[in-house]
């Protein structure tokens, strides 16, 4: 077993709760015998979740962070333990309140695991006590503040250039091809469905999958209204972004004013954009180089992806 037979993924209660559930009531209902009105509890839908899943995306594995600063419900199923799956979510609940600013995490760990959480800098405190007929212990860690990498210096910008208005699906393209080979580190592309007629030209894929193998460590982060209409749909971006997960992240709108959004728009990190007033027509204003209008695009996108939920309808195409 290597650590790439498994991956550990944030998870979204309403989308994912079949996948909770299963691993939750595997082990804590029918293994360890918890009563199931005990399982599940008022905090859930607020509690950030991950998920554990091996490489035909099964889940393997659940935990969650609890308002309340607490890890919890973590569990994995019988024949995935040892094997680096609770190390794994641990560290990744942990990165997630390093994330929120917080300076310590507590949990009620079973007694058997104690010695599992206390490899991870956990410390007990308080006397043992019962809790769904199981004996465990309350512990807790501090929590280093997080770091972040330094950005490297942006490459010296050029001078702004101004809107040009376009019309048509060739000056489209010509626009994206620009955008794309321009970008550094960072794209952002919203859409309502990949629209194939722009996004599955083979000019438009291979300037994608120069960007994706240059070795920046750049992200194409991309919100699709309507993922459903993709399954099945054979969209060549698709593909390409199956091949390289590490650089493409799919996410899509719950806020009802987001799923109405009528527009479309690509922008990159050197200022650059191209907005579409209705996602259903080619045209529009693009430029090269408009550091107030791309900046105002790539914060709108920034709120709509932070509430927005991961793709998890693309999961089965490996996404």
């Amino acid at each position: 077993m290597i650590e790439s037979d498994f991956r550990v993924e944030p998870a979204d209660y309403q989308a994912d709760f079949q996948d909770l559930r299963l691993v939750r009531e595997t082990v804590f209902v029918l293994e360890q015998k918890v009563p199931i009105e005990d399982e599940w509890d008022e905090l859930d839908p607020r509690c950030r979740h991950v998920l554990a899943r091996d490489n035909h995306h099964r889940p393997i594995g659940t935990g969650r962070l609890t308002p309340e600063r607490k890890i919890g419900r973590m569990a994995v199923l019988p024949e995935w333990r040892g094997k680096g799956v609770g190390d794994a979510m641990l560290v990744a609940l942990m990165d997630q309140a390093r994330a929120q600013g917080w300076t310590e995490v507590r949990l009620n760990a079973q007694v058997s695991a104690e010695r599992f959480y206390a490899r991870h800098g956990f410390e007990p405190y308080g006397e043992r006590f019962m809790e769904a007929g199981i004996e465990h212990q309350a512990m807790r860690r501090a929590l280093e503040p997080l770091t972040r990498p330094e950005r490297p210096a942006a490459a010296p910008r050029g001078p702004s250039v101004p809107a040009r208005e376009f019309d048509g699906l060739a000056a489209a393209t010509e626009a994206t091809l620009a955008l794309v080979q321009g970008a550094r580190r960072e794209l952002w592309l919203y859409s309502r469905d990949l629209e194939p007629a722009l996004y599955a030209q083979p000019a438009v894929l291979e300037a994608f999958k120069q960007y994706a193998i240059a070795g920046r460590g750049g992200v194409v982060q991309v919100l699709v209204q309507e993922p459903a209409t993709l399954l099945g749909s054979g969209h060549p971006l698709l593909g390409l972004a199956q091949r390289m997960s590490t650089v493409f992240q799919f996410r899509t709108p719950t806020d009802p004013v987001d799923q109405q959004y009528p527009s479309a728009f690509l922008a990159n990190d050197r200022d650059g954009y191209l907005f579409r007033l209705l996602g259903s027509r080619f045209e529009g204003d693009w430029s090269p180089a408009q550091p107030a209008r791309a900046r105002q695009l790539a914060e709108h996108f920034g709120r709509v992806w932070e509430r927005s939920r991961p793709c998890t309808e693309l999961r089965v195409l490996g996404i």
